[in-house]
């Protein structure tokens, strides 16, 4: 496999992008256009197995899509709730562990239930660390740490000299989680879209002209074969 020899990234981030694009050109409707990229979740999912990277996080739906028509926020609740209740098994079977970020109250009831029962039965996995940012917002990540902070200094559990990198790092949705190593986003899009900007402050970053849905083994392996070539300095000489 071209991927056997390289110095393959931990974790991978990805801003899932193009789903509409997708099926404008294919004369389809958008929802169509989701369904399409709900496979390709499941292909990188399964790539990522194949290839033995530990974390993979996906943007999958922002706090920004809650501003999308209602009937296109609707049909992606019910296809987000859709691949819980049919890939639970499949998952567990492949030992993959499921968490989420994001202001999940905003979910609705039976989405966010059904998240947090395969989140806490898949606990122990251990094949791969799957991760869903769900009605998910950087900056709306760290102005929730930021709160949490003033509050144990308010209350005296905290001097502000005591804050520190690690301290508000640790304060964040995706405490626990290593940070990013390679960020990929499709559609060729050049923007981060408010998408993990504090954890991914030394990831190597990929653009890929390819639609979502469209994203295939090539176009990971051509991402991989870009990261190890690279020498990451993170900040130093």
């Amino acid at each position: 496999m071209p991927h056997a020899h390289l110095k393959l990234p931990q974790h991978i981030a990805i801003i899932m992008d193009g789903n509409g694009r997708w099926a404008r050109l294919h004369s389809l409707p958008r929802s169509q256009g989701h369904e399409k990229g709900g496979e390709a979740v499941r292909r990188v999912i399964q790539m990522c197995l194949d290839r033995r990277i530990p974390w993979l996080t996906l943007y999958a739906f922002s706090t920004e899509n809650w501003g999308r028509p209602a009937a296109e926020v609707n049909g992606l609740m019910k296809m987000l709730y859709r691949f819980l209740k049919q890939s639970r098994d499949t998952l567990t079977n492949k030992n993959v562990r499921l968490r989420a970020i994001g202001e999940l109250n905003m979910l609705p009831d039976k989405s966010r239930r059904l998240l947090e029962e395969y989140t806490e039965s898949s606990a122990c996995n251990s094949a791969l660390n799957l991760t869903l940012a769900l009605s998910y917002g950087s900056r709306q990540e760290i102005t929730a740490a930021a709160r949490k902070l003033a509050q144990r200094v308010q209350c005296g559990e905290l001097s502000p000299d005591d804050i520190t990198p690690q301290l508000l790092g640790d304060s964040l949705y995706t405490a626990g989680m290593p940070d990013p190593d390679l960020l990929i986003r499709t559609s060729g899009e050049m923007r981060l879209s408010n998408y993990l900007l504090w954890q991914i402050s030394y990831a190597e970053l990929w653009v890929t002209q390819a639609l979502w849905p469209d994203f295939s083994e090539t176009d990971l392996d051509e991402a991989l074969a870009n990261y190890a070539a690279r020498h990451r300095r993170y900040g130093k000489r």
